[in-house]
């Protein structure tokens, strides 16, 4: 019974997000934040299923009404009420592996990025989806620590990740760099784990989740974010990382294709002028389309026109998530892809709760 984790380009039965709670820390931003993720919804839901977990049947109800004076197909609506803490479904979301050739979803624990943030109610948020059935898979809950967003693949069984998030003594403290390898093997069935040991951004809350830096596009191609700015905090780790992938090789011994993504900007919160962590690495792929995230900024066109050459033949979707990096994340974040075989999809518009 191999195990593979499964690549984001996999095909997809739906994209997973958690609606914001009026309670949560986007409550100052809640408007701005619930027409940035109606905007995602619209642009996902043209090509595949979007579920949704929500903090109440009022709430839901209402997205019901709003999403059809959007346009939204309701047979692509499936909206569970299930509370949660905060919206960051990529890391308190499943992590879909293939065993057999069937989906199975795993359920790792999710503490907010070592104990930064209350996380109790994110932490039982899959268990909670799967009770209400709006999974068609086996769900398996793991006993350690581990956010999708830590991880990437080429769903070839390799791996790269940061040993700044998956080696923090703040995750698993009981495991060394030899037993997380074992781990992400006898769970992922990862056979090779590309580690780098540099890159951040100012503003993350994730201790460098590689998602924000270096991502897979294909299994030979690697875009990653390049600041270019010399005089920028972030330009001696930045371009340290950028020597280390270009040190890489893929599995047959050849150097990855490398796509350099461009480095907006500074962003600034305007409430203490803390620096917000814009990255146009937290994209989205989707069924024949990606969706990237964009910051009001004169980089924007020449990142969708890299991702563009990157992904031939898909869609490329701009989403402004100038309200989403006011939390510290951006579009990715918010995001859980569901492969093909694993949503139910009698799960629609109040069938479950």
């Amino acid at each position: 019974m191999a195990n593979r984790l499964l690549p984001e380009w996999h095909p997809q039965d739906a994209i997973q997000l958690t609606w914001p709670s009026p309670q949560s820390d986007w409550a100052p931003l809640l408007e701005r934040i619930e027409a940035t993720m109606e905007a995602m919804v619209v642009a996902i839901t043209r090509y595949q299923d979007v579920l949704i977990a929500v903090p109440d049947a009022a709430i839901r109800t209402h997205l019901v009404k709003r999403f059809a004076n959007l346009g939204v197909d309701a047979a692509r609506l499936h909206l569970v009420v299930a509370e949660s803490d905060d919206t960051w479904a990529r890391d308190h979301g499943p992590i879909a592996i293939e065993r057999d050739g069937r989906p199975v979803l795993l359920d790792y624990v999710f503490t907010g990025w070592g104990g930064k943030f209350d996380a109790r109610r994110d932490n039982q948020l899959t268990g909670r989806l799967a009770e209400a059935g709006a999974y068609a898979c086996p769900v398996e809950s793991r006993e350690v620590i581990l956010e999708g967003g830590a991880i990437d693949t080429d769903g070839e069984g390799t791996l790269l990740t940061t040993e700044a998030s998956l080696l923090n003594p703040n995750r698993n403290p009981q495991l060394d760099r030899e037993a997380v390898e074992a781990l992400l093997e006898a769970d992922l069935g990862i056979n090779r784990v590309l580690w780098l040991a540099s890159g951040h951004l100012e503003g993350d809350d994730t201790d460098s989740h590689v998602d924000t830096l270096a991502r897979f596009c294909d299994p030979h191609t690697i875009a990653y974010v390049r600041c270019d700015d010399e005089s920028d905090p972030h330009y001696p780790a930045l371009a340290a990382m950028e020597k280390e992938l270009e040190a890489l090789r893929r599995a047959d011994g050849e150097p990855y294709r490398l796509v350099p993504l461009p480095w907006p900007r500074p962003c600034y919160d305007p409430v203490d002028g803390h620096r917000l962590p814009a990255t146009y690495a937290n994209f989205l792929i989707v069924n024949s389309a990606v969706l990237v995230p964009v910051y009001g900024d004169a980089a924007d066109s020449r990142a969708l026109g890299a991702l563009a050459d990157a992904f031939p033949g898909r869609d490329i979707v701009p989403i402004d998530c100038l309200s989403v990096i006011r939390q510290h994340g951006s579009l990715h974040c918010l995001t859980m892809q569901l492969p093909r075989g694993s949503l139910n999809v009698a799960t629609q518009q109040g069938e479950t709760s």
